[in-house]
């Protein structure tokens, strides 16, 4: 479907035209038509599937239509991450580009007074759309900075990264705080019980849209080196070594093993650092910038990056430990092989997570190649998958010998994979198409012959991330 066959307003079809963008996503050809009839929705759609501008461009086009206050927040958008706070409100300046008396600001932890202080001039002064991680947006409700009680929109992106999170408690608080008759809209990549729980609770009679759970990009070579946790720091010591790898993410499964191990890599002469939740705001924008602009080659991390950052560039993930969840491991992965490009993916499995890998491997319909180690790293041993039944599989489990038998290698369902750019917000002035010679759409459907008022920017469709898996 093309996004002016939706009915959206010109000044949001102008945006999307000036950043080339045509066709809609999936998942917002889905979700849009209901959002802008006022229902609640619950979407199930991995992050890169564009589900930020299923819900941004007719929220948007609602506060554009001048039927809401010009003194109240409007808008609430919950996010468990400040860096996905931050590319919210940078996509809402992209895609509100053409609209006048739509402002937006990002509410985020981890950082110094005066940002707070900042924050609290900004909430006071009134904004149309916060965007909020809870924990922040409770300390300014608690300060009697920000009333909540004429919000129209609420929305809940990633929210089961949320829960994971522990901010159950925190969103119904928040909840509490506003009418119930706003519409709410939340996204989750996955379903499990204390989503549907939440659901029950703050959702009034939703549609729901569930997105295929999407494969990794074919572009990705996928690798499990099979070893003992021993081995582990040798075997990407080794990788690590290849001087053509200059853009590296590596996920550990806790802070302290991303702390471990970004220490030993530093004492090899690697140039690395580590990204976890200790870190202060102000360091982690100081290690994302340095990260991106190559002053750093690689990124040790926890998964608090394997969602909603974009850094198109990756050329390799490596898993030090195999995620528990396989939708992580597509999540993770899904960092390197973006805007049509190649990219590797390494996982180590133990004995210990070999089941998962197993698991991994049935989701994604495809066995992953299990090379011999790289030299110098000792032989791989020899792995045993648990036996499905028994009455001790529950727990514990037993090994049977073998590999087991080996995972659905049928066809892909159909699900291909789209390329598109992410939209980058316009630099210099404003374009002033608010005094009369603002282009006619009027005929929008003649694809082909829009007019061509602004200067392209970008292509392709909108895309949480540069890959449509």
């Amino acid at each position: 479907m093309y996004f002016d066959e939706l009915p959206l307003d010109d000044d949001i079809l102008d945006a999307l035209d000036a950043m080339n963008f045509e066709t809609c996503s999936p998942i917002q050809e889905k979700a849009i038509p209901p959002i802008l009839e006022g229902k609640d929705i619950i979407g199930i759609a991995q992050t890169g599937t564009g589900k930020t501008a299923a819900y941004l461009l007719p929220v948007l086009n609602q506060l554009n239509s001048g039927d809401y206050p010009q003194d109240a927040i409007n808008c609430i958008i919950m996010s468990p991450t400040r860096e996905l706070a931050q590319q919210i409100d940078q996509q809402v300046e992209g895609f509100g580009y053409f609209i006048d008396g739509v402002s937006s600001v990002a509410v985020y932890g981890g950082n110094d007074g005066a940002r707070f202080e900042q924050e609290r001039k900004g909430l006071e002064h009134g904004a149309s759309i916060i965007i909020a991680t809870p924990g922040r947006l409770l300390s300014h409700l608690a300060g009697g900075h920000i009333d909540l009680k004429r919000v129209s929109f609420f929305i809940l992106d990633e929210a089961d990264r949320m829960l994971d999170m522990g901010f159950y408690d925190d969103i119904m608080k928040i909840v509490s705080y506003m009418s119930p008759e706003r519409q709410t809209i939340l996204f989750s990549a996955t379903m499990p019980n204390e989503i549907q729980k939440l659901a029950k609770n703050i959702l009034h009679d939703p549609v729901e849209i569930k997105i295929a759970v999407s494969k990794p990009a074919e572009k990705i070579k996928q690798t499990a080196y099979l070893c003992h946790d021993g081995m582990k720091d040798k075997i990407v010591e080794s990788i690590l070594s290849d001087e053509t790898l200059d853009r590296v993410i590596t996920f550990a499964s806790s802070k302290q093993k991303v702390k471990e191990l970004a220490r030993a890599m530093k004492q090899k002469g690697f140039k690395v650092e580590a990204m976890h939740s200790d870190l202060d705001q102000k360091e982690r924008d100081y290690v994302m910038h340095e990260f991106k602009n190559r002053r750093i080659s690689i990124l040790i991390a926890t998964d608090i990056v394997s969602r909603g950052i974009d850094i198109d560039d990756i050329q390799l993930v490596i898993n030090y430990d195999v995620p528990r969840d396989p939708e992580d491991y597509v999540h993770r992965i899904g960092r390197t092989a973006r805007a049509n490009r190649d990219g590797q993916a390494v996982t180590l499995v133990t004995q210990k997570d070999y089941h998962l890998l197993r698991r991994i491997e049935k989701l994604i319909e495809k066995e992953i190649d299990k090379p011999e180690l790289p030299e110098g790293c000792g032989e791989k041993p020899t792995m045993h998958e648990r036996k499905e039944g028994g009455r001790n599989n529950n727990r514990h489990g037993r090994y049977g010998k073998g590999n087991g038998h080996k995972p659905n290698n049928g066809k892909r369902n159909g699900h291909g994979n789209k390329q598109g750019d992410k939209p980058s917000n316009q630099q210099g002035e404003k374009p002033n198409n608010k005094q009369g010679n603002k282009p006619a759409h009027a005929h929008r459907n003649n694809h082909g012959n829009k007019p061509n008022n602004k200067q392209k920017v970008n292509n392709g469709s909108i895309n949480d991330s540069a890959s449509v898996n």
